[in-house]
């Protein structure tokens, strides 16, 4: 395990963060570009030595301090009977879920068979990493999955998935199994946490989440007390009432939207992951040291008491056609400007 990373875990108040991105192995960097041209995106995710050299290449280039699984949060969908395809338009589902088709879905036990190359991925890429660093696993979050099965994406104002939501406990017979199995499965392959990612969180009312979303997320955060993360897109702080704090997690992200020292008085345990706008990466030289430095100056006005637990990062993953010396840069830059302290 990455001592950092350790760190941050136990809220053990340091100087320089570990520095982990999400989707830090993707299109943006050149050796994933290599790995693409020469395999399918299916191939790299489900050939457990491919995924295992696409973590491995950001990490050995830019040195994070953590890497995660390469993977994608729709496999279970597909692991019960969805179909999956990626093509040049974006991922798609063979049908779109409806009180018609929710027979259709597939039995948990066979699903659960089908994810355990996930677990083979997660072992062969803890083979290749060097000792220091840390791995982690992910699964998508139920609502999220639930979203992306009804919709076939989670763009737009997701009117079908919130008028069908009386569908989601039904579609939660089969998910909570399955996530908790993959989840399980993820551990078993060495992963040291495994984040939640609910990146269609953010798209409903704090009430919404509250009644709907987060029984689902208190379960699946006890079934694994300690060891499961949270990361949910364009939510804000109101989302989080005591009742979702107090639960047992390791940590949580936070997006570009929050202002991130007020995230370490929401998420008072564990590590608080965020968050500096991926966008930003695309800025010019001078534009964005500027704006790195005012990221940063924040933080930097923290005592590394105030700032324990951080993981600096992103708040979302990195865009494709981001430049990679400026993922360089915002590594080197944070390192030294934080070593300071």
């Amino acid at each position: 395990m990455n001592s950092l990373f350790k760190n941050s875990l136990q809220r053990t108040p340091q100087a320089v963060p570990p520095i982990w991105f999400m989707r830090q192995a993707g299109r943006y960097h050149q050796h994933y570009q290599g790995l693409r041209a020469k395999h399918s995106f299916m191939e790299l995710c489900k050939q457990p030595e491919l995924a295992a050299q696409v973590a491995l290449g950001p990490v050995a280039e830019f040195d994070f301090d953590v890497s995660i699984l390469f993977s994608d949060i729709l496999f279970p969908l597909e692991a019960l009977g969805m179909g999956l395809d990626y093509t040049d338009h974006g991922p798609q589902l063979g049908f779109k879920l409806n009180p018609q088709t929710m027979a259709k879905l597939g039995p948990v036990d066979e699903a659960i068979e089908f994810m355990k190359f996930q677990k083979a991925a997660v072992k062969a890429t803890r083979e290749v990493l060097p000792s220091n660093k840390s791995l982690i696993g992910f699964v998508g979050g139920p609502w999220t999955l639930f979203v992306y099965a009804v919709e076939g994406s989670h763009a737009g104002s997701l009117i079908q998935s919130k008028t069908l939501i009386n569908m989601f406990p039904q579609f939660l017979e089969k998910m909570y199994p399955l996530l908790k199995e993959n989840i399980r499965l993820q551990f078993e392959g060495g992963a040291e946490i495994v984040m939640i990612f609910d990146t269609a969180a953010g798209e409903v009312s704090p009430l919404f989440f509250q009644e709907w979303i987060q029984p689902v997320l208190t379960r699946l955060s006890q079934d694994y007390p300690g060891k499961i993360g949270y990361y949910s897109k364009g939510t804000q702080p109101v989302f989080f009432n005591k009742a979702f704090t107090d639960l047992p997690w390791a940590g949580q992200g936070f997006d570009h939207r929050c202002y991130l020292p007020d995230s370490f008085k929401i998420q008072n345990k564990g590590f608080v992951q965020g968050n500096f706008d991926q966008s930003l990466l695309f800025m010019d030289d001078a534009d964005f040291k500027k704006a790195l430095s005012h990221f940063l100056a924040p933080m930097k006005a923290m005592s590394p008491v105030e700032r324990a637990g951080w993981v600096c990062g992103l708040g979302h993953g990195v865009l494709p056609k981001t430049p990679e010396k400026n993922v360089k840069l915002f590594v080197d830059t944070v390192r030294k400007e934080l070593s300071h302290d």
